[in-house]
Formats: structure tokens, sequence, C-alpha cells
């Protein structure tokens, strides 16, 4: 399979907000467009220190992360953003990598978007049979 690369849209939840509610304006809200990598053997997305920094992310906590070689590292954890991926939106926290890593898109964008991958296309879309909004399992 070769690599699936994804446009997403990143913006800070907190400066969203305060623009809604119209303390700030429009273009003060921190936001950006990135290509990413989909990794469907990552669990959550890693953003790169930079982006972090640049989108004035909060770092709330540390994880450690098993990596492809089975190396454990410990990573920050920031958020929260609001990422738009193929039309889709949802809230979200990231893992901290450095500066300047590829940024990684993993399963819980996939399930929680309801977004499926053509390995032969190199594509991710929304789910043919709910093209409109996610469909989430609760069982």
């Amino acid at each position: 399979m070769g690599e699936i690369r994804a446009t997403v849209h990143l913006e800070n939840k907190e400066d969203r907000t305060l623009y809604k509610k119209g303390i700030i304006k429009k273009e003060e809200v921190r936001q950006m467009e990135l290509d990413a990598l989909v990794d469907t053997g990552a669990v959550m997305i890693l953003l790169p220190q930079d982006i972090v920094e640049k989108l004035g992310l909060e770092i709330f906590d540390k994880t450690v992360v098993t990596l492809a070689n089975e190396e454990k590292i410990e990573l920050d954890l920031a958020g929260d953003f609001v990422l738009t991926v193929c039309g889709r939106t949802m809230v979200s926290d990231c893992l901290v990598g450095p500066p300047l890593c590829e940024p990684l898109i993993g399963q819980l964008v996939l399930e929680r978007l309801d977004l499926v991958l053509n390995p032969l296309k190199k594509t991710i879309t929304p789910h043919p049979e709910s093209p409109y909004l996610p469909h989430l399992k609760m069982k």
C-alpha cells in the first residue's frame, strides 16, 4: 500500500470560541492548512512542535508512545483544536512531535469522522454509506 495523504485544516478552538463571542476578529483566529500522512498504525494525531506553537495550543499532559520499532518515548499532549478533513470536522488534542516532523493522522480521526481509505487510488473519503454525516457505532 502506498502513502495516503490528506489536506487538513486546523484552528485553535479557544480562538474560534472567542471569535464566535465577538471578542476577537476572524483574522485573529490562529489556523492553518497542512498536508498530513494518514497512518493507520497510529492511534492519535501527531503535530510538529512548531505547528503546535503557531496554533497557540496548550501543552496539558505527557504520555508514553510506542513507535513502530517498539521503542518507547515520552511525548507532550496539546490541545484543543478543531480539525477538518474531507469536509468533516471534530475537536481533538494531539501528540507533540519534534519541530518540522511529519504530521500524522491516526485511527481516532478516521473512526470519529467515518472516513475510509482507498489504497489503490491513494485517497481518503467519507464512507460511501454515510456521505453526509459520520455514522458512529454505539453498541
